[in-house]
């Protein structure tokens, strides 16, 4: 049925259930950065005000270091944040869309008590020619708050596709409230098709020399479909799997990597023993896409199967955030032992 075949066991030490979520915790640390490094563009915002004001900056690109660069001058005319002490303290972000995770945000440094911020900075992003040219520029202004509670302050969206880039001077642009498409989350990142199936422990009789004794978790990737094409050759992509809370080398699975192809077929199989029936309640199968390159991987999208509660034996935790067709999923294959079961999930941001 696959190609490739992986086993791994699986153990949460309930009996040890304080030190062991402890150092799950601490595991979880990498998977939050990189999670956090996947939030919509406007994760942060908590202010309410209205976008006003204007922003001076250049685009080129350095054909020799193969480096796209974002000359980030001065704002004027910003909205005040704090109307009692008339303050702002705005910086300058950008991301390149549709696929905020693959070169992470940039931005500038923060100029405080002021809504006429200097700050003549270069925001420098690696990336091809030909990969950048499929893709947007989004740039925004926020305001910094010491708590974290930042306020969006306004935005210019720019299509590089159509950029002249014999346009090298500082030109001054509007800020405009947030696009609708990007406050809702509308990125569409392609469809998982995939099996997965619960066997429990001892369930295949004695007499079944692959009875397991204790219960296993089997995830058949088959395919993924209509991926972001990040070059016009297609995408290198591969297939990581964890077992959540369990974030260590034993957890880890993948898959090999498909080259130049947004319609990869992996047809590859996983499988995680060392599962009790209960522990189905606090686990979560993550399964992330990524574009292979020497120097890095790009996320593309994933999905995570639970049942999305928020908690994991009892603590709160933010990677147990199954949408309504991912819990359904994963219910279904509670409900019905040892039978594979199908689905064909949309990938998103994680």
């Amino acid at each position: 049925e696959s190609d490739t075949a992986s086993e791994i066991s699986f153990q949460f030490n309930k009996h040890k259930k304080t030190p062991s979520i402890g150092s799950h915790s601490s595991d979880m640390a990498s998977v939050s950065s990189v999670s956090g490094s996947v939030l919509s563009v406007y994760s942060g915002d908590f202010g309410s005000v209205d976008a006003q004001g204007t922003v001076e900056f250049a685009l080129d690109y350095d054909e020799k270091n193969r480096e796209f660069q974002v000359h980030v001058s001065q704002c004027k005319d910003l909205a005040v944040v704090d109307e009692k002490k008339g303050r702002s303290d705005p910086y300058v972000k950008t991301y390149l869309l549709p696929d905020k995770a693959r070169m992470g945000k940039r931005k500038t440094s923060v100029k405080k008590r002021t809504v006429n911020p200097i700050y003549n900075e270069v925001l420098r992003y690696k990336i091809e020619k030909m990969v950048l040219l499929i893709q947007k520029l989004n740039l925004s202004v926020w305001h910094n708050d010491p708590l974290g509670r930042n306020s969006f302050l306004g935005e210019i969206e720019v299509d590089l596709a159509s950029w002249d880039w014999s346009n090298r001077k500082l030109n001054w642009y509007p800020l405009k409230p947030r696009s609708l498409s990007a406050v809702n989350g509308v990125d569409h990142r392609g469809v998982m098709n995939l099996s997965i199936k619960y066997v429990p422990p001892g369930s295949l009789g004695k007499m079944c020399p692959r009875n397991p004794p204790s219960g296993e978790v089997h995830i058949w990737v088959k395919d993924v479909k209509d991926l972001l094409q990040l070059r016009p050759s297609g995408v290198d992509s591969f297939v990581k799997c964890y077992v959540l809370p369990d974030t260590s080398k034993k957890s880890y699975q993948k898959t090999r990597v498909i080259k130049r192809d947004t319609n990869p077929v992996f047809n590859h199989t996983i499988v995680y023993d060392g599962f009790h029936t209960e522990d189905l309640k606090d686990a979560c199968v993550e399964l992330t896409v990524w574009d292979h390159e020497k120097l890095t991987n790009h996320f593309l999208g994933g999905i995570r199967l639970g049942l999305g509660t928020g908690l994991s034996y009892g603590i709160s935790v933010d990677w147990m955030d199954s949408t309504q067709e991912e819990v359904a999923f994963w219910q279904e294959m509670m409900s019905a032992a040892n039978e594979w079961i199908e689905g064909l999930l949309p990938l998103r941001s994680l």
